[in-house]
């Protein structure tokens, strides 16, 4: 599929579509490429949310992936 060709579709299924959460998280992506530095730069939740898990991490308050594994399974009733 050419660029020309997927402009035209996406173009298409936006001008269908009723979502506005799409509409804004579209927007967002756009003005991201638009002004994309090449460095990222973490929201104050984010930065919270990290230095939360490292913080578990350090205290031991983690899972395995076998451990996640089994706990997976018991949240899908598996």
């Amino acid at each position: 599929m050419t660029d020309v060709e997927l402009k035209k579709r996406l173009i298409g299924k936006i001008t269908r579509m009723k979502n506005k959460y799409l509409f804004q998280e579209i927007y967002r992506l756009v003005e991201e490429e638009e002004t994309d530095t090449g460095v990222y730069h973490f929201t104050d939740e984010e930065t919270n949310s990290i230095n939360e898990a490292r913080e578990q991490y350090r205290k031991g308050q983690y899972l395995n992936s076998d451990e996640a594994d089994k706990e997976i399974d018991t949240w899908l009733g598996e």
